[in-house]
């Protein structure tokens, strides 16, 4: 009897950990797996481009957790250079195409796992001219980091503009500020950092500018102005011009679900591809999708929502693996958890903002408190600022933001337990947590925070 044959589009996380958990479950003889990829690497770590191009941490060969050799050694028929080009569900069979010489082959399916990742916001060239100069980067592949790497080994590369106030565009701000280059970071939101609320986002917006990060916020870019060279000179935005030598975009990403699509998968209202519990697509015995290709289904708000994360990836995965493997797994959802930092300044949220919970349809309370993440009097306690939403009449916890410095961003996860056991900020008042003066003070921040939004909910 033949092998079961499962096929991967995409070798990063979502994929190859599907490709991985399925193999550990079933030998060669009872599944035969291959996977493409139309890149050069494999199981990589995009959330540390921003810290390899600062200088932080060693790349490219760092941020791979797993090399395609490592792979072949398992047993998985990994093939590089390797685009899928068409999926034909009635015949279920995937058409790819060789990146070297163009060439076209058709491989058939049992288990079909697409895991094509997201693609980079990117302007058209009309919307906003000079987008395709040379010097302007996107940062989403261990590519696109060297090739950033490259930029700014040219010589007279002193100023960086970052279009984009997102988490990769803060972070990629720090990266410029560490090589020495003077920044400048464009947004056309009000505030940064668009998964806080305003109020937090001023926060970050001013620790931002007392770094030496220069700001412009409430201002679209207009045109990226080159020189006789091609290589970019300018951002121009509506209000104002700044002088450039290198282009950062963090824009963010959307779904790469073009294949699926194409194929009638059915997608979500953020355009990822939806699935059940168990990462199958809806309607598809067989086809199963994870990573940033997929929705994911939010535990607080009860919608769909698009979270390109490497941690839910990595689980889509390994429930992909398990249920091919012919055991029984399941993703439940997520709670919005985010971590992320510039230079001292650490920034955490999980859960619903204001402008979420409201979209919801859900009445609440919301609390403001500073706190420090030490005892006060212990050396280096600074302070942070929390920000905690829960439900009117129900007490229900709905949503947190921290913004702050060392010590801040991690007690995000404290709240993001408390969301996934749906606890009220009453109880969370009585969490017993660490204490000692070096970690905490007497009463957490968190638990500061839980107090006075209880308060608010009795008032």
């Amino acid at each position: 009897m033949a092998a079961t044959r499962m096929v991967v589009i995409g070798g990063d996380a979502a994929g190859m950990t599907a490709a991985s958990q399925a193999r550990r479950r079933k030998g060669p003889d009872e599944l035969s797996i291959v996977a493409f990829e139309r890149g050069r690497y494999t199981s990589y770590s995009a959330c540390g481009i921003p810290y390899w191009t600062g200088g932080e941490v060693d790349g490219p060969d760092a941020l791979v957790a797993r090399t395609p050799a490592e792979h072949r050694e398992r047993g998985i028929d990994l093939r590089l250079g390797t685009e899928a080009v068409e999926i034909d569900l009635d015949r279920r069979r995937v058409r790819t195409r060789a990146v070297g010489d163009g060439t076209y082959e058709w491989t058939g399916f049992d288990h079909l796992v697409v895991a094509t990742g997201a693609v980079p916001r990117r302007p058209a060239a009309e919307d906003v001219p000079g987008i395709d100069a040379d010097g302007v980067y996107g940062v989403q592949t261990l590519d696109d980091g060297e090739a950033v790497l490259d930029g700014l080994g040219r010589d007279g590369v002193r100023r960086a503009v970052v279009v984009g106030a997102g988490y990769i565009g803060v972070e990629m701000a720090e990266a410029m500020l560490r090589r020495g280059l003077d920044v400048t970071v464009v947004d056309r939101a009000d505030q940064p950092m668009g998964t806080l609320d305003p109020d937090m986002g001023a926060l970050v917006r001013e620790a931002m500018e007392g770094m030496g990060i220069a700001v412009e916020f409430g201002a679209a870019v207009r045109e990226i102005r080159a020189g006789d060279d091609g290589r970019v000179r300018a951002v121009v935005t509506d209000r104002a011009e700044h002088p450039a030598d290198i282009v950062i975009l963090g824009l963010g990403v959307a779904p790469d679900t073009r294949l699926a699509r194409e194929a009638g998968l059915p997608l979500g209202e953020h355009g990822g591809l939806l699935t059940d519990f168990s990462q199958r697509v809806r309607g598809h015995d067989g086809i199963w999708a994870g990573g940033d290709c997929a929705e994911v289904f939010n535990l607080v708000s009860g919608d769909t929502e698009h979270v390109p994360l490497g941690t839910h990836a990595n689980k889509h995965g390994l429930v992909i693996g398990t249920n091919i493997g012919g055991g029984y797994a399941t993703f439940p959802g997520v709670v919005g958890t985010a971590v992320s930092k510039v230079c001292e300044l650490e920034i955490g949220r999980t859960g619903l903002t204001e402008s979420r919970a409201t979209a919801a349809g859900l009445r609440y309370a919301t609390a403001t408190i500073e706190s420090t993440g030490r005892a006060g009097y212990y050396p280096g306690a600074a302070l942070m600022t929390v920000k905690m939403i829960a439900e009117l009449g129900s007490g229900r916890l709905l949503g947190v933001q921290i913004v702050g410095r060392e010590g801040a961003g991690k007690r995000v996860d404290v709240a993001a337990v408390a969301l996934t056991a749906g606890m009220t900020v009453e109880r969370m008042t009585s969490l017993d947590l660490g204490y000692a003066p070096p970690f905490s003070p007497v009463w957490d921040p968190v638990l500061v925070a839980a107090r006075k939004t209880a308060g608010k909910l009795r008032e």
